[in-house]
């Protein structure tokens, strides 16, 4: 019975191992597909093979974590990478899985690899700020820019939510920003809204990464005090 119960197991491991290589090779198609309607070179889609492959050995794949989302992810960063950017609203037309599932999948590759990749997008702070222009002055939108930058980039360092859209911690990165210094000028209602223009973004996601960047802003520089970056910027601004 020992026996039998030992190749029970291996069989079935086997079978979980074939179902990934089944899934690994599918994701290569797509990533084929994907870069072949965009006109991409043959070695971006070498490149965002390997970032797969990477995944693969990971184990990335699974839960809300797809192997189509990771596809679409993988094509957006080794496009960024080799020179050859692509929107994430181009790469979606090409791949099964929506704007916000490949866009997370992209932040999750460049976090939990560990890629030293550019970002699948850039200026998503902004991008949040722009959408609430009318509620902010310009000092205290400058002061919110600097801080939520930076705390964009410890949410990349530690990682926060890796596995959640750029402009979803970016609408965090701001709210957790406003929530550090004096203005509290912003609720969590208007920051998802704001990031909302692009990807659909909950107040429950805003409060839940907010309060997990103050934290690791906390952690990083001994205290909530947002002085250490701002004063920086200040100086920066006149």
């Amino acid at each position: 019975m020992d026996k039998f119960e030992r190749l029970r197991q291996r069989h079935k491991r086997f079978q979980v191992e074939d179902k990934r290589a089944i899934r690994l090779n599918e994701g290569f198609r797509d990533i084929e597909s994907i870069t072949g309607n965009l006109a991409l070179p043959g070695f971006v889609a070498e490149d965002a093979g390997l970032f797969l492959k990477q995944a693969a050995d990971a184990r990335l794949p699974g839960g809300r974590m797809s192997w189509e989302a990771l596809a679409g992810g993988a094509v957006l960063l080794a496009a960024n990478q080799a020179g050859f950017p692509r929107s994430c609203d181009e790469v979606v037309q090409y791949t099964k899985s929506p704007y916000e599932r490949v866009s997370a999948a992209a932040r999750k590759l460049r976090c939990e690899l560990g890629l030293d990749v550019p970002p699948a997008r850039e200026g998503v702070v902004d991008d949040v700020l722009v959408a609430l222009d009318d509620v902010l002055d310009v000092q205290t939108c400058l002061e919110l820019r600097e801080l939520g930058d930076h705390l964009l980039k410890i949410a990349d360092d530690e990682p926060v939510g890796p596995g959640t859209s750029r402009l979803t911690m970016g609408a965090a990165a701001v709210y957790a920003a406003d929530r550090l210094t004096d203005g509290k000028v912003v609720t969590q209602a208007q920051v998802a809204e704001a990031a909302s223009t692009v990807v659909d973004t909950s107040k429950s996601r805003v409060s839940r990464y907010s309060q997990a960047l103050h934290d690791a802003y906390v952690g990083r520089h001994g205290s909530d005090d947002p002085g250490a970056v701002l004063e920086r910027g200040r100086i920066r601004l006149r």
